[in-house]
Parts: C-alpha cells; sequence; structure tokens
C-alpha cells in the first residue's frame, strides 16, 4: 500500500522557522510532480508549493521569497523550509504526490494525512 507520510510540523512563533518532509512507501514505480497543500480553519485547501520531477518549483504568491520546496528523489521524498513564518500560516499542510505504482497502473494523487503547523506568539 502506497503511503505519503509528513513530520516537522509544529507550534512556532512569528518570523520563526519550520522544515516539514514527506516520504513516500510502499510499491512505488514512479513519481512525478509533488507539493504542500494547507487548509486553515474555515478555509478551502490551498496550493502552497509543487515541485517537478526535474526540480522545478511553483510556489504560491503569499508564500514567495519565505517557503523553499525541495526533494531527493532517491529518498522518494519533498520538503518544504518555511521561513518567516506568519500567523497567516497556521494550517494543516498536506503532501501530494502524482505516483503511479506499476509500468501498467495510471498515474494517481496521493495524499498524506496532513501536519499541523500553528504559528502563534
Amino acid at each position: 500500500q502506497v503511503q505519503l507520510v509528513e513530520s516537522g510540523g509544529g507550534l512556532v512563533q512569528p518570523g520563526g522557522s519550520l522544515r516539514l518532509s514527506c516520504a513516500a512507501s510502499g510499491s512505488i514505480f514512479r513519481i512525478d510532480a509533488m507539493g504542500w497543500y494547507r487548509q486553515a480553519p474555515g478555509k478551502q485547501r490551498e496550493l502552497v508549493a509543487t515541485i517537478t520531477s526535474g526540480g522545478s518549483p511553483n510556489y504560491a504568491d503569499s508564500v514567495k521569497g519565505r517557503f523553499t520546496i525541495s526533494r531527493d528523489n532517491a529518498k522518494k521524498s519533498v520538503y518544504l523550509q518555511m521561513n518567516s513564518l506568519e500567523l497567516e500560516d497556521t494550517a494543516v499542510y498536506y503532501c501530494t504526490a502524482d505516483m503511479r505504482t506499476t509500468r501498467w497502473s495510471p498515474w494517481g494523487d496521493y495524499w498524506g494525512q496532513g501536519t499541523q503547523v500553528t504559528v502563534s506568539s
């Protein structure tokens, strides 16, 4: 069974930093794009950042210049370095990946269980 497991969330003061990690496990043939989304209380889930298999990143305007997405294809992992955190960054952060489990299977969109990030003084 394919899983995405996030780690690294927590409580941080405004202006602080956190690094989220997400690792894919299970029977995986290939991983394409990976990324991070977030959902704040009472709001819709929104894109934070994505990264292609070749390493090209894409960011939401609200996090440009503060967050950095990266990946390690050998470890089937994606990371999100979050600096200069603001109160508005408080949310549950979800890892996502487009993956194929076998050579013949279709691409599927997989999601992690989420990790809480709370920015508070």
